[in-house]
């Protein structure tokens, strides 16, 4: 059962996005301190998103890379070391009302919680963090997020849960069954189970994701087939060269993820967009690269990437 909620969540006075002053964020650490569960609280209190319609292509904002120890954006090491600068961004992306969610681990969805930036939008809680880029066993992706009864509590959409599968790692065996687990959980508490996979290799300094279309596809095909159910099982996919051979591997409901930023930003806007055609795609699922975008404007690239989403669904009714 759900905790009386005996008082009326009060909004945050909060700056603005862009005001940089250093305590513009301290009365998150306020009421984390004197009233915890505001947290709860902020999350019962808010509208919940319309609902998902096939053919009506969703926009989640990523944004739980930091919990994993990934910080570098391009060049910059530590780009998403600041939080109070990460929150100023995600709040500009989640202002466009063309975003319908966000995908968060624990610490900055209850942040967002409480600031008020997720009325109407989807959440999606990130489950596995365990496997921190360069871990002498990373494949070992232990389950250290989100847990589906935590996600129900919040009246959270879904969990996602990252899924790399490495022939030449012994700890690949015990990641599948965590991931088939997660699964479960999620399906039986009715939430979306987003499976993010790649076919990976383990050898040598770090984790490698095979970025090719037949990786792909052998790694749709194995996560696709994880836990007892997939009535709830969506995919998260990276957008590789030949997409269509790679959509057609599924018949689940498919968000496109965007990556580790190497390129411009342009340059990945348009790979987005030939890919958001093909049928089976549900969305973007798109964070460091429309939160730190190459000219600093996060309001024009998420808006620009949100002109990519295509609605189709009145043509379908």
């Amino acid at each position: 059962m759900h905790p009386e909620n005996t008082t009326d969540p009060q909004p945050l006075d909060l700056a603005e996005p862009g005001d940089d002053r250093p305590d513009r964020y301290e009365a998150l650490t306020r009421i984390r301190l004197e009233e915890p569960d505001a947290v709860l609280r902020a999350a019962r209190a808010r509208r919940r998103h319309p609902g998902l319609v096939y053919g009506q292509q969703n926009f989640i904002i990523a944004a739980d890379h930091a919990a994993r120890g990934a910080l570098s954006v391009k060049s910059d090491r530590m780009a998403m070391g600041d939080r109070r600068v990460l929150l100023d961004r995600l709040r500009i992306a989640l202002a466009n009302p063309k975003v319908d969610g966000v995908l968060a681990s624990p610490d900055l969805l209850d942040d967002l919680l409480l600031t008020g930036a997720l009325e109407g939008k989807l959440i999606f809680g990130s489950m596995n963090r365990g496997g921190l880029p360069g871990l002498v066993n990373e494949i070992d992706d232990r389950f250290t997020g989100h847990t589906a009864r935590a996600l129900a509590e919040i009246d959270a959409d879904g969990g996602k849960m990252l899924t790399r599968i490495a022939f030449d790692s012994q700890h690949t065996t015990s990641a599948l069954e965590a991931s088939a687990q997660a699964i479960d959980s999620l399906h039986e508490l009715g939430l979306i189970a987003m499976v993010e996979p790649f076919l990976s290799t383990a050898s040598g300094d770090r984790v490698v994701n095979r970025l090719d279309a037949d990786a792909v596809i052998t790694s749709v095909a194995i996560a696709q087939g994880l836990g007892a159910r997939s009535a709830r099982t969506w995919m998260k996919l990276p957008v590789v060269e030949d997409m269509e051979r790679v959509m057609a591997a599924t018949t689940l409901p498919t968000v496109l993820l965007g990556g580790e930023p190497s390129g411009r930003t342009e340059e990945a806007l348009q790979s987005w967009q030939a890919a958001l055609a093909l049928p089976g795609v549900q969305g973007l699922t798109v964070g460091r690269t429309l939160l730190y975008p190459d000219d600093g404007n996060v309001e024009a690239a998420v808006e620009a990437a949100a002109s990519l989403l295509n609605d189709h669904s009145e043509e379908n009714s």
